[in-house]
């Protein structure tokens, strides 16, 4: 993927867009539904999956794993009204702090 960023930031102005898609037809429409409990507890068992592959050495489902992850991280952020450049603005201000 040419330009990460980018797509990370075309990603999240679609979940945006998937707050009002209905449930029966849209995945995320149906995390929203379901709440943000619901979404944070998901993104615990992704987090759980991940760090399993990750012990595991298997770097194709830790892939497969980190973007189900990341991916509900969004929604978790989404649901929670929280910009995901809020979030990079904080990993640039650590960056910038470490250097």
């Amino acid at each position: 993927m040419a330009n990460t960023a980018a797509f990370l930031d075309q990603l999240d102005a679609l979940l945006a867009e998937r707050k009002g898609a209905d449930p029966e037809s849209s995945y995320t429409a149906s995390l929203y539904a379901r709440g943000t409990a619901k979404i944070a507890q998901k993104v615990g068992e992704e987090a759980v999956e991940t760090v399993i592959e990750a012990m595991q050495g298997n770097k194709e489902l830790l892939a497969e794993e980190s973007a189900d992850l990341l991916y509900h991280l969004l929604v978790l952020w989404q649901a929670c009204d929280l910009p995901a450049s809020a979030v990079y603005d904080v990993l640039a201000r650590r960056h910038g702090d470490s250097d």
